[in-house]
């Protein structure tokens, strides 16, 4: 019978290579993004498609951003706040917890 491993057994091995985590960590806000737009598009009972079609957006373009590719506009974002009837909200934080 073929070992099973879980995925945070994976992870928490992956994130002690340094490359991992660094790739990771620059991926995360778009990952962040895609979870959010997964969550309003199933919330409205539509397709990729026609997320793509109410938006007024390339379904590839949105394709790619689910993948995790390319660094959407703020023009393309609000397009997509726009269709799932959000808000788009940008976040700055320092990379590092202030000292007490």
């Amino acid at each position: 019978m073929a070992e099973t491993t879980r995925f945070e057994d994976w992870e928490a091995e992956q994130m002690k290579d340094p490359e991992f985590r660094a790739a990771l960590e620059k991926l995360k806000p778009i990952m962040d993004l895609d979870r959010s737009i997964l969550r309003l598009r199933i919330a409205k009972g539509w397709s990729h498609k026609e997320l793509a079609r109410r938006a007024h957006v390339r379904e590839g373009r949105l394709t790619r951003l689910a993948q995790s590719e390319g660094n959407p506009s703020l023009r393309f974002l609000r397009k997509l706040a726009k269709a799932l009837d959000a808000r788009v909200v940008m976040l700055l934080e320092p990379k590092e917890p202030a000292a007490p």
